[in-house]
């Protein structure tokens, strides 16, 4: 019998920008889809935020990652951090110091 690749079983995986990390093992991964308006041929952006779970806390604010979906790991979490693509080359912001 010849192989073939069964997409009924695979994941669903997406790429987007990481826009926040400040909760324990989790992320909030930015998604844009860009689409040309069916009438007017105009490209439109449409963006929409993914929690992720990320288990070492590895991903940055601006980091480009990959997420591949998931069982349901919270009330909002149902994608899993797969790969960082790209990382920052910003420093994450440190917490400013008390003044004396």
């Amino acid at each position: 019998m010849a192989e073939t690749t069964a997409t009924q079983g695979r994941r669903k995986e997406v790429v987007g920008e990481v826009v926040s990390n400040r909760m324990a093992k989790t992320i909030v991964v930015l998604v844009v889809r860009k689409k040309s308006h069916p009438l007017y041929g105009r490209v439109i952006a449409k963006g929409k935020k993914f929690y992720a779970h990320d288990e070492k806390n590895q991903a940055h604010v601006g980091d480009v990652v990959r997420l591949e979906e998931t069982r349901p790991l919270s009330k909002l979490k149902r994608w899993r951090l797969k790969e960082i693509v790209r990382k920052t080359s910003l420093v994450p912001e440190a917490a400013p110091a008390a003044a004396n």
